[in-house]
């Protein structure tokens, strides 16, 4: 009767386990989790371009924090510096995709300050969202920085990388890297720092 007891007891946290929802299911922790997690990503990408030591180098960090947050169905997601590997591979990005795939970005429930400063509101239209963004990118000089037109961060932080991979100047480069750091700064600081 012992043996049994004993066996009924190691066995019911597995038959418990085995009838729960799967691992991170209604638990709002998961969101800010896989948020944070991928803007660690992306701040590691930055720090990669911010410490490159060619352009090259510049190019390669740049690429990867750009399809970080735009996924595979956003713009400019893949090969962008043309060296033959796609950097920042994802299966989703950070925000909404052009078409219908959600960003991590969207998981519920968000807070404020993830729908302002990483989303910077609705996505409804989002190929509008992402027109919108890439006319920025367009009108952007040195004497016209349109990127603080854009409400979300993360769409600067694109914005710098695509800056980046279209010169070949290191300076610019780490520059630019600067101007992501700040966003990505803005990004992280918005996860868990106010309530819905």
């Amino acid at each position: 009767m012992k043996r049994s007891l004993v066996g009924m007891a190691l066995a019911l946290p597995m038959l418990l386990t085995a009838c729960s929802d799967p691992p991170g299911t209604n638990d709002p922790g998961t969101t800010e989790h896989a948020l944070t997690q991928r803007l660690d990503e992306i701040a590691a990408a930055v720090a990669d371009w911010r410490d490159a030591s060619t352009i090259e180098e510049a190019h390669a960090a740049a690429e990867a924090a750009r399809n970080l947050v735009v996924g595979p169905d956003g713009p400019g997601y893949g090969d962008a510096d043309a060296d033959g590997t796609v950097g920042g591979t994802a299966e989703r990005g950070l925000l909404p995709g052009l078409t219908d795939e959600p960003g991590i970005a969207e998981d519920g429930p968000l807070s404020a300050c993830v729908e302002a400063d990483v989303l910077g509101g609705a996505w409804d239209d989002r190929a509008t969202r992402w027109a919108t963004a890439q006319a920025v990118y367009d009108a952007w000089t040195p004497t016209n920085n349109t990127m603080p037109s854009l409400p979300s961060h993360p769409q600067r932080i694109v914005g710098w990388a695509t800056l980046t991979l279209a010169t070949d100047s290191l300076d610019e480069a780490h520059e630019y890297a600067g101007h992501a750091q700040l966003h990505v700064d803005v990004s992280r600081s918005a996860v868990g720092s106010c309530s819905s």
